[in-house]
């Protein structure tokens, strides 16, 4: 998912740094090593200390942070012969010590196979050590890459985030390409079968000609050391699994592997509906808490009626209508679930319930996708396997089955929130406290770009009288309504660095909104015109010629950098007012919950703090203890999403922090929430989501991760929902004892 930069690789530029400097590759990974290894794996997959992402071009880009050192064979390269970009670069020994700029949208180094190319086709992975050396967070990333590299295929990456003085290891496991024979014949999914290869971020590991190392569009100039270039592990290749077509049950599921949980008839998927109520009785939920969710046993704070924030020795705390403590904890997407593409896909499915006449209402037409192999080829024809599951499962009442036990389901898990994305079928019941969301469209600034679309243009009437609609369809439903704690606006969007949306305002027409009132802004700084070229050193022949001028400005000069922050500050402060203004007027009972931010800086995040009654962040990390508020302020937080997966129950993708299996899945699911419920400022942590992805990709953007409470047949994942019981019934005694 992540996108090459242009850069000079090679030679292209050249230190004269002694030949006695090269580090020495040694022949292939002894056995003793895999072993090793393999012992290290338990522990560094329950490591917690990334900080949150900040001002990175991918909001979804795999981690692979760990921070303890595995056995590996050296990499030789070339020290004389790095390529440099937006970098100070020096040697000591075998550090390489790196000053990048952030007038570069990757600076950093790339270094060249000696002979040409690195045959590392035995290996799993490559990785380094890297200490942050700076005063500020620094996100590292590293990139092997082939020589036809380009911005969908045969390189992939990871990054790792450090705090100042922070040292982790960077590492980046050698996913391989498919079979020539397999080529065109598998699309549309993040993660394929294993032994088939997979979708975009792929390399030959037998043809590799560089590593790069950069930081992708910093807001900020960094320092840091990275060394010890290591490749590691034994590449065991998975075999593809003869007669691989058809590879998808009548139930969703893969068809060549065998896992604990698989629905392997329609009998046992209605045996499930019919135990499963046992569980419930046996494990009704946590004894301590009242019919919110909240802390029934701790102490009493003033009732309002509704959710409402405040901080209570030394911790910032959610407070119930009825005035307890309240942590908030739950899943997000509690609905039935996403549909995944059929189209093109006639050799995939076996048995396809689409053609029984009492399953073929789930069949649905797209026409809306926003990445992937299917944009741009709308309508096409899709299909919902687990709507399709879970009326063979509770029968025709299906839909009021489903929405009615979800939240004894949830009390049972120890969860007391449904978090976003959910049903308004189902919170609407009013049994279990809910956020809710508003994601609305309106004009945006035709300069900016985004993972998830362009930036909406705040200053334009469109943005609030767009907003102003989103909120009214929640009148008389979430609005004023008690078991709402309150509302999400947007959702991961784009705020780039610190003077990206400045930056393209100026980019856009001169009818563009911001555009006009940056220009407003220069002309009250700058007076006249002629005052306005010789600081920017333009040559704008007056105002309406700057309007119509589409290019970006120097922003290696001062005054242009200067006055590009102050109007990029200028929008994030009416972005968040605007929202924060127009949600009170609507729900003014309700918080405001932010926008989950992904994409972002210190900026917009001191700006959100400013105007949000609590800033939330999406974090896909292993930990939270590190978390605070932006710009010292002393506000609270919440973590909108967060999840880990493993590939060991027929599920090709692990999601965006891997486990390698479901026992250590719920071990680093405990660790996460417990830093997080530790952590003073954080009043809750939502996990992504309710449910598995389709296997075959979901018709939005190809996500089939394995991140759900249950499966795609609706059972749930026995060792995570043990782990969130456990959680559960001890939430507010981990929360009370922390410092």
């Amino acid at each position: 998912m992540d996108r090459l930069g242009r850069r000079e690789t090679g030679a292209a530029r050249h230190l004269n740094i002694p030949m006695s400097l090269a580090f020495v590759q040694a022949g292939h990974p002894a056995d003793h090593l895999h072993r090793a290894r393999a012992a290290l794996v338990p522990a560094l997959l329950l490591v917690l200390a990334a900080p949150p992402a900040r001002a990175v071009e991918e909001p979804h880009a795999l981690l692979t942070t760990i921070t303890a050192v595995s056995p590996a064979t050296p990499v030789a390269f070339d020290p004389s012969k790095i390529g440099q970009r937006g970098v100070a670069v020096q040697i000591a020994g075998e550090t390489l010590r790196l000053a990048t700029r952030s007038d570069h949208a990757e600076p950093g180094v790339t270094l060249s196979a000696p002979d040409g190319r690195w045959d590392w086709s035995n290996y799993e992975y490559v990785e380094a050590d890297v200490k942050n050396t700076g005063s500020n967070r620094v996100k590292v990333s590293l990139r092997v890459a082939n020589v036809n590299a380009d911005d969908t295929q045969n390189h992939h990456l990871a990054r790792l985030a450090l705090e100042a003085g922070q040292s982790g290891v960077l590492r980046v496991e050698l996913i391989r390409n498919g079979p020539p024979e397999l080529k065109g014949k598998l699309f549309g999914m993040r993660g394929f079968p294993k032994g088939t290869g997979r979708s975009g971020a792929t390399i030959d590991a037998a043809q590799v000609v560089s590593l790069e190392v950069f930081v992708a569009k910093p807001a900020e100039n960094h320092t840091f050391e990275i060394r010890g270039f290591r490749t590691g592990g034994r590449h065991e290749p998975s075999a593809v699994p003869a007669n691989l077509f058809p590879f998808i049950d009548t139930f969703g599921q893969y068809i060549h592997e065998d896992w604990p949980g698989k629905t392997h008839s329609l009998d046992e998927l209605r045996q499930r509906a019919a135990t499963e109520p046992q569980d419930w009785r046996a494990h009704p939920g946590p004894s301590d808490w009242d019919q919110w969710g909240g802390w029934a046993a701790g102490p009493r704070l003033e009732a309002t009626g509704f959710f409402r924030t405040a901080k209570h020795e030394g911790k910032w705390w959610l407070v119930t209508p009825g005035g307890r403590l309240f942590w908030s904890s739950g899943p997000s997407c509690v609905r039935p679930g996403a549909n995944t593409p059929i189209a093109d896909r006639a050799t995939w499915f076996r048995d396809f319930p689409g053609d029984q006449p009492d399953l073929m209402e789930f069949s649905e037409t797209v026409t809306r996708v926003v990445h992937g192999h299917y944009k741009g080829r709308t309508p096409f024809a899709a299909y919902n396997f687990l709507n399709a599951n879970l009326k063979r499962k509770y029968g025709d009442d299906w839909r009021t089955r489903f929405d009615e036990i979800s939240h004894t389901r949830l009390r049972s898990w120890g969860l007391n929130t449904i978090a976003n994305w959910s049903n308004p079928a189902i919170y609407l019941q009013r049994k279990t406290p809910y956020t809710a969301t508003v994601d609305f469209r309106s004009k945006p600034i035709e300069g900016s770009s985004g993972y998830w679309g362009q930036f909406k243009d705040p200053f334009d009437p469109d943005f609030t009288a767009q907003l102003r609609a989103g909120l009214a369809a929640h009148a008389g439903k979430a609005a004023g309504d008690p078991w709402c704690i309150g509302f999400f606006v947007d959702n991961e969007i784009s705020f780039g660095s610190d003077t990206s949306l400045a930056v393209a305002a100026l980019q856009s027409s001169s009818t563009q909104a911001a555009k006009i009132a940056f220009l407003d802004d220069l002309k009250i700084r700058y007076g006249s015109i002629g005052k306005l070229n010789a600081a920017w050193a333009t040559s704008h022949a007056d105002w309406a010629a700057m309007a119509e001028h589409r290019d970006a400005p120097d922003q290696n000069n001062p005054a242009v950098i200067a006055d590009l922050k102050a109007f990029y500050r200028r929008i994030c402060t009416r972005y968040f007012k605007t929202v924060r203004d127009e949600l009170k007027a609507a729900a003014p009972h309700q918080l405001y919950l932010g926008c989950r931010l992904a994409l972002f800086n210190e900026v917009c995040a001191t700006e959100a703090a400013a105007y949000c009654d609590v800033v939330s962040y999406n974090r896909y990390t292993r930990g939270a203890a590190d978390m605070k508020p932006s710009g010292g302020a002393d506000a609270p937080l919440i973590i909108g999403e967060f999840h880990f997966g493993a590939l060991d129950r027929g599920m090709f993708h692990p999601g965006l922090v891997a486990t390698r299996n479901q026992a250590e899945r719920a071990a680093a699911y405990t660790a996460f929430v417990r830093e997080a419920l530790e952590n003073p400022y954080l009043v809750g942590a939502h996990w992504f989501q309710f449910q598995d992805q389709p296997v075959t990709g979901r018709s939005l953007d190809e996500e089939n991760f394995q991140v759900g409470l249950v499966d795609g047949c609706d059972t749930p994942y026995p060792e995570l929902i043990a782990a969130t019981r456990a959680l559960g019934d001890r939430l507010y005694s981990i929360r009370r004892a922390s410092p």
